[in-house]
C-alpha cells in the first residue's frame, strides 16, 4: 500500500479512504505537548494535596482514602460554611427569642429576616397540607386568604400551631329527614352566594342548634368582644363563597350535614384534623417556642392574617 502512496513524502500512514483521507504521524504542536505534561504534573501534584487515592484498607479514623497533605474535606468545608451561617444568625435569633411576634412585625429587619428562616419551617412542616405557599392542599384549609376558622390573629395563629385543631360537626343522618337536610343544604348554598335565606329556612336553622355552633348570623361568630376579637368555636363561616372541604356547593353541603366533621365510627365523616406542634414527639417533629413564634409570623405575613 506504501508503494502506491499518492502522497508521498508527507508522513502519512499508507492508510486511505475515499481516496483521499489519510492519517498523519506528525507530531503534537509544542504548545499542546507542555500544555499535555503541565496536566499530568498538576495531577500527580493534585493527588499529593488533596483527598484521592481509595485504599484497600481503613486507616485509623475509619476512612478508606488519603487525605491529602492540606487535609481538605468537602464535609469540612461544608460544616465551615454552616459556622459562619449559623454565626451571622445568632444575632438575629438572640433578639427575637426575646421579642414577642408582634414585636417582631414592628422590625422590617427582623421581620424579613423571620419571613426568610421560617420558609424552610414551613416546608418541612406546613407545605404537605397547607401547600408551598399557603394555598392549601386538597382537603386542607388555605393560609393565604383572610378565611380563619379560629381567628387570624397572631395569638389565634400561634394557638393552632402550638396546640394543634380538630373541629367537630355531629352527624345529622339520624336526626334530619331528607326534607330537612335538603333544604338546609340548599340554605347553606343560598348563604354562600349572598342571599339572605327566608323566614322558614332561618327558623330550621335556629331550631336543629346550627346557630349554637355557627351563630346566629350564620357567620361563625359567636359573640364580638369590644376589643374587635371575636369567639368562635372554629365553626364554618357559612356566609361566604369560601367552602372548608371542596368542592363545595350543595353536595358538598349535605355530605357534610349527613355525616359530620371527625365523628368516631361514622363512614364517610369529614376528616379535619391539625396536630399540635408542641405537643409531639422530638422525633416526630417538635418545635420549640421560638421556632413556633417564628412560623406564627411567617403564616400571618402570608396574606390573610388579621
Amino acid at each position: 500500500m506504501a508503494e502506491n502512496n499518492p502522497f508521498p513524502g508527507e508522513n502519512n500512514t499508507g492508510h486511505f479512504w475515499d481516496d483521499n483521507l489519510r492519517e498523519l504521524q506528525n507530531p503534537p504542536p509544542r504548545w499542546w505537548m507542555i500544555g499535555f505534561w503541565l496536566s499530568v504534573a498538576w495531577w500527580v501534584l493534585y493527588s499529593i494535596l488533596y483527598p484521592m487515592w481509595p485504599m484497600p484498607f481503613e486507616t485509623e479514623d475509619g476512612e478508606g482514602y488519603t487525605k491529602g497533605i492540606l487535609g481538605w474535606t468537602s464535609i469540612k468545608e461544608y460544616k465551615q460554611g454552616v459556622e459562619q451561617v449559623q454565626a451571622v444568625r445568632e444575632q438575629y435569633d438572640a433578639q427575637i427569642a426575646d421579642m414577642t411576634a408582634e414585636e417582631i412585625l414592628q422590625d422590617p429587619g427582623l421581620t424579613q429576616y423571620t419571613l426568610a428562616s421560617s420558609k424552610v419551617l414551613f416546608g418541612d412542616y406546613c407545605a404537605a397540607c397547607h401547600g408551598s405557599g399557603g394555598q392549601g392542599n386538597p382537603g386542607y384549609p388555605v393560609l393565604a386568604d383572610d378565611d380563619w376558622l379560629y381567628g387570624g390573629n397572631l395569638t389565634k395563629i400561634a394557638e393552632s400551631i402550638t396546640n394543634g385543631r380538630k373541629g367537630a360537626m355531629t352527624a345529622h343522618a339520624s336526626i334530619l329527614t331528607e326534607q330537612e337536610v335538603d333544604t338546609l343544604a340548599n340554605f347553606v348554598v343560598q348563604l354562600s352566594e349572598g342571599g339572605a335565606g327566608s323566614e322558614a329556612d332561618w327558623e330550621l336553622y335556629n331550631a336543629k342548634g346550627c346557630q349554637a355552633c355557627h351563630g346566629a348570623k350564620g357567620n361563625g361568630v359567636l359573640a364580638e368582644l369590644p376589643n374587635g376579637d371575636i369567639v368562635t368555636v372554629g365553626a364554618a363561616n357559612l356566609t361566604d363563597s369560601i367552602w372548608r372541604f371542596r368542592p363545595g356547593g350543595y353536595e358538598s353541603a349535605k355530605h357534610t350535614i349527613l355525616y359530620g366533621v371527625n365523628q368516631v365510627g361514622v363512614e364517610g365523616t369529614r376528616d379535619a384534623v391539625m396536630p399540635g406542634f408542641a405537643q409531639l414527639g422530638q422525633l416526630d417533629g417538635k418545635l420549640t417556642p421560638d421556632q413556633i413564634k417564628m412560623l406564627t409570623v411567617y403564616v400571618h405575613q402570608l396574606g390573610g392574617g388579621q
